[in-house]
């Protein structure tokens, strides 16, 4: 564990999910894949789709509406909405097609091969301190066994504003009722975790599970209060 900040009392601790928590890397790609072997086989139209396709759909509704960037399920879902009309299917097809591979790619991007370290770590914390989820993604932490361990979970989109906009972090600190500076938040992204916690007041950790040199990092902006390199290094604080 390394310290760049002194670090003040601690009411809370607040987690990312992806990346921090376990490896999210393989699940992303078996979802994509599940997903798109899914789209292929549930109507003709899009029997020889690929993800270059709906991905350029994506990419299309951003820049009609940025906003759409903090919903990533809804921007998904209205990215494959447009690209099977596109592919001919009528609109009752392709609403249903839509909501046929998003209840798919949710099934595969929440099952999620959770570490025990993980487990044992959040218990332990868990015995001193409230915890919160916060995250930017779509995984569900009832379907992979960690919302026990937290005191509610906040999703972008539903939720504020994605990291490192500070809506969820001063969402969370509001529903615990503790002040910003007594809650510690942990998260693998220098800019989305770091930064963005660091900016509304928070305190940060940053989960350094790459090797990364924070001095040399492009993305760093801010100095967290500590570093740590795995996540059982947070029981030190108990």
């Amino acid at each position: 564990m390394k310290f760049y900040r002194p670090l003040q009392q601690i009411e809370a601790i607040t987690f990312d999910l992806d990346d921090t928590l376990y490896d999210n890397y393989p699940v992303i790609v078996r979802t994509e894949s599940e997903t798109m072997q899914f789209l292929r086989q549930y109507h003709p139209a899009t029997a020889d789709i690929e993800s270059e396709e709906w991905r350029a759909v994506r990419a299309e509704l951003l820049l009609q509406d940025a906003e759409i960037y903090h919903d990533v399920t809804a921007w998904r879902h209205k990215a494959l909405h447009l690209t099977m009309l596109r592919r001919g299917l009528s609109e009752a097809e392709a609403a249903a097609g839509a909501e046929a591979t998003m209840q798919n790619f949710a099934h595969w991007r929440s099952r999620i091969d959770v570490p025990q370290e993980t487990h044992d770590t959040l218990e332990a914390l868990g015995k001193k301190f409230p915890l919160v989820a916060i995250t930017n993604g779509n995984a569900n932490p009832e379907l992979f066994g960690l919302s026990q361990y937290f005191q509610f979970t906040l999703v972008a989109g539903r939720d504020g504003r994605s990291k490192p906009w500070s809506d969820m972090y001063h969402l969370a600190a509001e529903r615990l009722d503790v002040p910003l500076g007594s809650i510690l938040h942990v998260g693998d992204d220098l800019t989305t975790d770091v930064a963005g916690s660091l900016r509304c007041g928070m305190q940060a950790c940053w989960i350094n599970l790459r090797k990364g040199n924070l001095m040399t990092a492009r993305d760093a902006r801010l100095l967290p209060h500590i570093e740590i390199n795995q996540l059982a290094s947070l029981t030190t604080l108990l």
